[in-house]
């Protein structure tokens, strides 16, 4: 009887720690799915980000150093191979383009301008599907990040090597100025 019990026991414990690891892993491929799905959104922004730069250049050729700058951040950003490089990479490209839309503000004639317009609400329409993505993306990493950390599953994690992922966060630089009110001026 005893042997019985041990048995009853040992299976239940294996079945645990199947049924345990398996829900990590679950949540690591979905978080890898949800950056899969950054990764075409972010495609169609590097796609996009050459046509907007030569559109601005023909109408501010004196901002050189702001546009080789976005230039140098998309192909950092397209030469990013892990999810942390690509995160950080996509931030600098971020920041350089919050810069670009502050110094188009000077060009009334290019914001009427209907390729540009058609390129902003393209981008913006990009920044908008990057940004649900994004939520998604932080979601399956705190689903991943409760599953590691969270008893008995740590135990699991511990073993197979699983480890907390960091979130898609917004960079310091622009932490900042999400943190002052906005100015509105008529």
């Amino acid at each position: 009887m005893t042997l019985i019990c041990i048995i009853i026991a040992v299976v239940i414990l294996v079945l645990l720690c199947i049924g345990g690891y398996n829900s990590l892993v679950r949540a690591r491929n979905n978080r890898e799915n949800a950056f899969a799905n950054i990764d075409v959104q972010l495609k169609q922004r590097h796609d996009l980000i050459p046509q907007l730069v030569a559109t601005v250049k023909g109408y501010a050729a004196h901002e050189k150093e702001l546009l080789t700058r976005v230039t140098e951040a998309r192909t950092a950003a397209m030469g990013a191979q892990s999810i942390n490089d690509k995160i950080d990479a996509e931030n600098k490209l971020s920041s350089a383009l919050s810069g670009l839309r502050v110094s188009l503000e000077a060009y009334p004639d290019l914001k009427a301008n209907q390729n540009f317009l058609q390129l902003q609400n393209e981008i913006s329409d990009i920044e908008n599907k990057l940004a649900a993505s994004r939520r998604y993306f932080n979601s399956a990493t705190r689903e991943l990040n409760n599953a590691v950390q969270s008893f008995p599953s740590n135990i699991i994690a511990g073993i197979f090597g699983f480890k907390t992922e960091p979130m898609f966060e917004v960079p310091k630089e622009e932490r900042a100025a999400l943190d002052k009110a906005p100015e509105i001026k008529f």
